[in-house]
């Protein structure tokens, strides 16, 4: 893919690689969206669903327009049990499939093979996504995990774990905006807030407490959807407030 991994997006080396810029708030979403959806495909619009079992950013592929593409199925699994809660509540000899960080905490423990455990790797991704550090960055140890530590800070203090390259671009967007402040309030600030929310419960620990893949596809269209709409009405209005300045400034004097 012209773009490469998401993980070379999320931890570049702005020092050797200047050409590259962080992600918008925009761009992730949409790379959001695009991973729900291909998730959910696997899972419900497959027959058999098939399983991934590996969902990590450095298995995300963007293309030239930074569409993300869910690539390597080397673990992937093809369910031939149609009962999920079967699923989870039987054991597996297979050991760990998945990448540390990544894999959901019942693999480690015997657990079956199900979505669910997608649906926890995607959750982590998109806590990754949006806070910029790995699950396993040196400051997750003695019990602290990238799930835990945004669990710590939500909802108070949500924004201070944000990647600051991703406040930096959108505050730098608003600026240009006739009335900036409405679309980091209403816009920015509550699509980061809302998607962060659906990681959060994509990432529990107990799999029959996470949301389904076609569940939170469905919440990530939305809150994409809303930021969208939001940002295209303050373009808008931005335009017809420099429309009128212009006009006014240009008229001749009496």
């Amino acid at each position: 893919m012209p773009n490469g991994s998401l993980d070379r997006w999320l931890h570049m080396d702005v020092h050797v690689s200047h050409q590259l810029q962080g992600l918008t708030l925009l761009q992730r979403l949409n790379i959001a969206v695009d991973i729900a959806d291909a998730l959910d495909y696997l899972h419900n619009n497959c027959e058999p669903p098939i399983i991934h079992c590996d969902l990590k950013p450095s298995n995300i592929l963007l293309n030239e327009d930074l569409v993300a593409h869910v690539g390597d199925f080397g673990l992937a699994k093809i369910l031939s049990e149609p009962s999920t809660e079967q699923l989870i509540n039987s054991k597996s000899s297979v050991g760990i499939r998945g990448t540390i960080g990544y894999v959901a905490p019942e693999y480690g423990e015997g657990g079956q093979v199900s979505s669910c455990g997608d649906v926890y790797s995607f959750g982590i991704v998109i806590l990754e996504l949006f806070i910029g550090m790995a699950p396993t960055h040196d400051m997750f140890r003695d019990g602290l995990t990238l799930q835990r530590h945004a669990k710590n800070a939500f909802p108070g203090m949500l924004m201070q774990i944000v990647e600051p390259v991703l406040l930096s671009t959108e505050e730098a967007y608003a600026s240009s905006l006739q009335d900036g402040s409405n679309i980091m309030e209403h816009g920015s600030n509550n699509a980061i807030f809302s998607v962060m929310k659906i990681a959060l419960s994509c990432s529990r620990h107990a799999p029959t407490e996470r949301m389904c893949m076609k569940d939170a596809a469905t919440v990530i269209h939305r809150i994409r959807d809303g930021y969208v709409k939001i940002r295209q009405n303050e373009e808008v209005a931005t335009a017809a407030y420099n429309a009128r300045h212009f006009a006014e400034t240009s008229r001749p004097a009496p």
